[in-house]
């Protein structure tokens, strides 16, 4: 994949990657910043501390750790492993190349990867939708927990469809509600929207305000049905395809619902290029897992 020499995530290692002590410490900086500790289920700052690095509240007697409901409580990894998987992250390492580095399993790389977008994604400013039953990926939340598979699995999945907008240097990559991939596929075979396909990966020409149109499919869709015009192909001109259209055809397998976690990593890399991703992951990482009530009444 294409490198991004003008991103400071890439230097020497920082003081805080050179032990499990400093990387705890570092972590501790941005779960409890200025050292104010309180209770992740009611918010209440009446702590006292048991063994084994516990804390109970005193107002809801919630027993709990410092990473309790927060992003990084996913994985099982240590402090320094974290950051390091963080580190490299940043610098757009595979989960292969993150799991030879850290000496992890494929499965334990891949799920702290996923942990990493899904705390990209939470702080989207439409992070409500995403996580809504459009895209049906707050259904991998059980409480705080990311979980494996999606929970009352075994429905129809969502097939969103994504608009990519360009202005000024950023991108803002929508949720089109009410747009179905069948009716992206109607577009194209009766109002001739150009559309090209790389796998599952779909995208058009410009539609509307967006600068073009993106989903990811499954054997589902009439792919043999794509009308091509000789006018062209369907190439978005824009600065943010330039750097996100070979990524996105290098996102092979991914599956329809978790195309918006790769959707979001490539706006908040483009939109954050010139700045230090480290810093930003680890922060977002140490932020809490949002409720998400929509699917509050099918959890058993």
């Amino acid at each position: 994949m294409e490198s991004l020499p003008e991103n400071p995530s890439l230097g020497p290692e920082e003081p805080h990657l050179a032990s499990e002590e400093a990387a705890l410490a570092h972590l501790l900086e941005h779960c409890w910043p200025g050292g104010r500790s309180f209770c992740p289920r009611c918010g209440g700052g009446r702590l006292y501390e048991l063994s084994a690095g516990r804390w109970r509240c005193a107002g809801c007697k919630y027993t709990f750790h410092p990473f309790s409901g927060r992003w990084i409580n996913n994985g099982n990894l240590t402090p320094l492993t974290w950051l390091r998987l963080l580190h490299l992250y940043a610098g757009e390492a595979t989960v292969h190349t993150l799991a030879a580095e850290l000496g992890l399993s494929y499965n334990a790389a891949y799920k702290a990867v996923t942990t990493a977008r899904f705390a990209i994604l939470a702080h989207a400013p439409d992070a409500r939708q995403l996580l809504g039953p459009e895209t049906g990926l707050g259904s991998y939340l059980k409480g705080k927990k990311l979980t494996g598979e999606p929970r009352g699995g075994g429905g129809q999945v969502p097939i969103p469809v994504f608009g990519i907008l360009e202005r000024n240097g950023w991108v803002f990559i929508d949720l089109v509600s009410g747009l179905s991939a069948e009716t992206v596929f109607h577009f194209n075979h009766n109002f001739h929207l150009r559309i090209e396909r790389a796998g599952n990966l779909v995208h058009t020409a410009p539609y509307r305000h967006y600068d073009a149109l993106v989903l990811c499919g499954d054997d589902s869709l009439p792919y043999e049905y794509i009308r091509r015009r000789a006018d062209g192909q369907a190439e978005p001109k824009s600065e943010f395809w330039k750097f996100a259209g070979g990524r996105l055809r290098a996102f092979k397998g991914v599956s329809p619902q978790r195309f918006p976690l790769y959707l979001k990593e490539l706006e908040f890399r483009f939109n954050h290029r010139r700045e230090n991703l480290f810093a930003t992951l680890v922060r977002y990482l140490c932020d809490m897992v949002p409720d998400v009530p929509e699917l509050d009444e099918s959890r058993p």
